[in-house]
């Protein structure tokens, strides 16, 4: 996530043949781009969330997990060689398939594994480490861009043609960044031979309940994806009304939710069956699986929405801006060290979210969660005109707020589900929230033609600017939703 949010727009523009400072019509080609690519992305999350948590279920956390990890790294680097936007696409769909089954997994092994009044520091540890990623990904490509010209020798000496080695290294060497994508994949050795499987797990299938899980119960998420593919299409074809876009949005929803519901439900029905219990589990678990997706759209949308498209901002206040002397270190790197304060930030702010859901309890928590990161981001992108350490300062403080909830919702989601459906149960509520956000990432192109004539209080006409603050505005839904959810402080984890 944190390669293509930084560069993502280089690799489109590179793709597209679109050199120098881009017309306004480019601007808003590459914005369409750079939009359905990363909606694509949510969406393949969304679908590997739920197709890995079936897997990890199925046949163990980690043995899911390597497979997850290897489909994500693998495959980010393949988008390395993409030749066309569409390919890049397509590449994005299938790692994310892998990167959205990766956070459902990991989370449910790590909160099955340490004990409940560990529950919160290792909810924020998880949300910090992710963050980490992003603040590594900066400092990488910021040595990547220095040392160019020694990659472009060393490529050259490895026997490699001038025409594929220009390519490997141009705009700033983006295919390389993507390339660097597929080292996670030897984490996946230390995963099979350190990891210990969940204690949890192995006791549910000792009781013979993961047997539930039936393999053809899959095909629900095969039609469940076309949900989400049709929501793409309306909103990436510019030929299409609003109405059919809005029908098409509601339709494809609908066949999304109950597509990735579907193995949820027949695993309960089987196990209703097989144990003869009430059959109000079932109606619980489709209830907060839902609500869980709900909280998660909110702060997913409001970061794929708002703080997401900081780097790019940052690129485009520096284009044909004279460099003063105090400046001259971070301008030339300006969405590199962007996204290095918004992921320290980050690293901040989800670490505190889980330990501050802990103290005042998770509804609180969540609302108040909300409230700063409305503020901050309506702070950093109303009150900022230029790129500097003021610039950096607000998207440092926009990240400790809108990035907090990637602490809380590892702690609240694997509370709301039993062992037997808890991989399953919060990929489904975690990445089912990713299609919310794409939605509303797909707007960002349409805002920010109908946002032109409008201002900031820093006196930036249109542009990113406006059209992240209306996003943003998705935070006051999630301060009064939050209240629908029930409140799991001091409680154990469900078996």
């Amino acid at each position: 996530m944190g390669v293509f949010s930084m560069v993502g727009r280089a690799a489109i523009q590179d793709m597209l043949g679109i050199t120098g400072t881009p017309t306004p019509d480019q601007e808003k080609q590459l914005g369409l781009f750079f939009g359905v690519i990363i909606a694509v992305f949510l969406v393949g999350a969304a679908t590997g969330g739920v197709l890995f948590g079936w897997l990890g279920d199925r046949i163990g956390r980690v043995r899911a997990m390597s497979l997850s990890v290897i489909t994500y790294a693998v495959f980010t680097g393949l988008c390395g060689f993409a030749r066309t936007p569409i390919e890049l696409g397509v590449l994005r769909f299938i790692a994310a398939l892998g990167m959205g089954g990766e956070w459902s997994l990991g989370v449910a092994l790590v909160m099955e594994v340490w004990p409940n009044r560990s529950r919160a520091l290792m909810a924020g540890l998880i949300g910090a480490s992710a963050n980490a990623g992003y603040l590594l990904v900066g400092i990488i490509g910021i040595g990547l861009t220095a040392m160019l010209t020694q990659f472009e020798s060393w490529l050259g000496a490895l026997g490699l043609g001038e025409s594929t080695v220009k390519m490997l290294v141009a705009n700033k060497g983006w295919r390389l960044m993507m390339m660097l994508g597929t080292l996670p994949a030897f984490l996946t050795f230390f995963f099979r031979m350190f990891v210990p499987e969940s204690h949890k797990w192995e006791t549910e299938r000792g009781s013979g309940t993961t047997s539930n899980w039936v393999t053809s119960d899959l095909l629900g998420v095969l039609v469940g994806a076309i949900g989400p593919a049709l929501i793409v299409w309306v909103w990436a074809d510019e030929s299409i009304g609003t109405p059919l876009r809005i029908m098409g949005t509601l339709t494809g929803l609908i066949i999304a939710t109950v597509g990735y519901i579907y193995p949820v439900l027949r695993f309960l029905q089987r196990s209703f069956v097989q144990s003869n219990s009430t059959s109000n589990e079932s109606g619980a678990t489709i209830r907060r699986m839902l609500l869980g997706a709900c909280l998660s759209g909110v702060a997913l949308l409001g970061t794929w929405g708002s703080t997401q498209w900081a780097m790019t901002w940052a690129g485009q206040l520096t284009q044909g801006v004279t460099v003063t002397s105090e400046m001259s270190v971070i301008w030339k790197h300006p969405r590199e060290y962007t996204q290095m304060f918004t992921a320290v930030g980050a690293i901040i702010g989800t670490i505190g979210a889980a330990m501050l859901g802990d103290w005042i309890g998770r509804r609180a928590a969540y609302c108040l969660l909300c409230l700063l990161s409305i503020s901050s981001v309506l702070w950093f992108y109303q009150f900022h005109n230029s790129f500097g350490w003021e610039f950096l300062i607000a998207a440092f403080i926009a990240g400790v707020c809108t990035a907090s909830f990637y602490g809380w919702l590892p702690l609240y989601l694997p509370e709301l589900f039993s062992t037997k459906v808890r991989a399953t149960g919060q990929g489904f509520a975690f990445n089912f929230g990713r299609i919310l956000a794409a939605i509303g990432t797909l707007q960002i192109g349409a805002l920010l033609k109908l946002v032109g004539d409008f201002q900031t209080y820093a006196g930036v006409k249109g542009g990113y600017p406006i059209a992240c603050s209306f996003v943003c505005a998705i935070y006051i839904v999630g301060m009064g939703l939050i209240w629908l959810a029930p409140e799991t402080k001091g409680q154990p984890l469900p078996e």
